[in-house]
């Protein structure tokens, strides 16, 4: 829950409700609470708009979006998932 974790931490450090992040994403509050427990992923439009309302490095939150999808897809695969690491690193198109 990278991204989780550092948007719930920035909201706070920004003294907004999670009410005002939902409104401007168009969400009702539940959800949005859900995104920010890692429970409900975010959809990469919502981690835009989410830098943006929080005044954060939009690289940084997708970064960690993506790494929370990472390891998502490989739980419970420790020693195949350094293995898979390795060669997407060394497939990824510039």
């Amino acid at each position: 829950m990278l991204f989780a974790d550092k948007i719930r931490q920035l909201r706070e450090e920004r003294k907004l409700l999670q009410c005002h992040l939902a409104a401007v994403l168009d969400k009702d509050t539940p959800m949005f609470s859900k995104i920010e427990r890692g429970e409900q992923p975010a959809k990469h439009t919502q981690v835009i708009a989410i830098a943006k309302i929080l005044t954060a490095d939009e690289n940084e939150l997708l970064t960690l979006w993506l790494a929370d999808k990472l390891l998502d897809v490989l739980e419970g695969e420790k020693e195949l998932g350094a293995k898979v690491m390795i060669i997407v690193q060394q497939n990824i198109k510039e």
